[in-house]
């Protein structure tokens, strides 16, 4: 569960910050931080937008940034650490796992249709960087989610595009990294 004190930012004035957590369906406890207007009316139901973070990152970063703001203005909003990261379980630390982070949005979206102030129908996810392919991955098998946000200054795959000018270098180029790995576990 997360702590207080860790944040890069200061929390607004309108706005709640509660720990919560809930479990993926691979079983991987998430920690998150629920974002909530101090007004809300919790009889009501309002809408909601999840917040992925960057690659490596945390919720007490950039995601919970983002959420901070968004409940200044007006919106329920939810910040997670990733499975593997963070305060969220799973061993080894700092795996990545494509699947295992798009089912942590999947999680997060079951987590907060099933609280009784969210619109189920005003549903919507914000990727920051990595987690905006994470977000749109998730989006694209997920009805419930209505609107995606993608903020993401680079193309990362487009960045290995140049590495290979054709198939027989990126053959090789695999090889060698399929070799390395030999050697790395010797």
């Amino acid at each position: 569960m997360a702590q207080d004190g860790n944040y890069i930012f200061t929390l607004d004035p309108g706005v709640e910050r509660r720990h919560v957590s809930y479990t993926n369906r691979y079983g991987i406890a998430l920690a998150a931080d629920l974002y909530l207007p101090r007004d809300l009316d919790e009889g009501a139901l309002s809408p909601v937008i999840l917040v992925g973070s960057p690659y490596g990152a945390v919720k007490e970063q950039a995601a919970g940034v983002y959420a901070n703001e968004l409940t200044r203005r007006g919106f329920i909003a939810m910040a997670f650490d990733p499975s593997y990261n963070g305060y969220s379980g799973g061993c080894p630390r700092h795996v990545s796992s494509t699947d295992i982070f798009v089912e942590d949005f999947h999680a997060g979206i079951d987590y907060l249709g099933t609280r009784p102030f969210v619109d189920r129908e005003r549903i919507g996810v914000v990727g920051v960087c990595a987690s905006g392919a994470f977000a749109l991955t998730a989006a694209q098998v997920d009805p419930r989610i209505k609107a995606l946000v993608n903020v993401s200054m680079i193309d990362i795959s487009a960045n290995y595009l140049p590495l290979y000018t054709d198939a027989q270098a990126r053959r090789a180029a695999l090889a060698d990294l399929a070799e390395q790995r030999y050697l790395d576990f010797g």
